[in-house]
Order: C-alpha cells, then sequence, then structure tokens
C-alpha cells in the first residue's frame, strides 16, 4: 500500500520512528542513512534515494518517488554509474513489490 507523498516530511516524521544519532563506532554509510532519515523526501537526490533504497530504508516513501524519477528517465543517476536507481529499485526482494500492487 502506498502512502502519501508528504515531500516536506522527513522518513522519520513519516514513520513515526526516530533513530538515533550515529555513534563514532559507525560506519560512514549508516551515519548517510541516518541524515537522510531527517531530510524532507522531497529535497531527497537521486543518489540519496539509491543509498536509502539499497539499505530497505523507507521502501513505502522512496519507492514510489523513485518511479516517478524513473519514469521519465529510467537510467537517472546517483554516484555509481548510469541506470544506478533503477538497480536498487529492481534488486530488492521480490515480496517488497506486495505492498505495492498498483506498481505490478
Amino acid at each position: 500500500m502506498t502512502h502519501p507523498l508528504h515531500r516536506d516530511r522527513s522518513l522519520e516524521e513519516l514513520e513515526r520512528d526516530r533513530w538515533p544519532a550515529p555513534s563514532a563506532d559507525d560506519t560512514r554509510l549508516v551515519a548517510t542513512a541516518l541524515a537522510l532519515r531527517r531530510r524532507p523526501i522531497g529535497e531527497l537526490t537521486v543518489e540519496d534515494m539509491r543509498v536509502l533504497i539499497r539499505q530497505d530504508i523507507g521502501l513505502p516513501y522512496l519507492l514510489p518517488l523513485a518511479l516517478e524519477v524513473l519514469r521519465d528517465n529510467p537510467m537517472q543517476e546517483g554516484h555509481m554509474y548510469e541506470g544506478d536507481l533503477l538497480s536498487a529499485v529492481l534488486t530488492r526482494n521480490p515480496a517488497v513489490w506486495t505492498e505495492f500492487p498498483e506498481f505490478g
């Protein structure tokens, strides 16, 4: 089931789940993901979405956003390679798509 896209809200606000601040032992990826969860989803870049989607973070909110971007240009590129957002979306566990029958 898709959720309303309140682009002015962060994943933390939308999910009503605040994650702890990164610790000194956390990796750069963890610190980045934690920071991105605090940013309004409407401000996320292709790279930001790629990172979060690859980590299975915020999928009910980010997959619909990513699909909007990919409809305009399936080969959208974050910082990895041309089409990396599409790859992130397509490599999610197939079970996640049962939550989004409208995209099937």
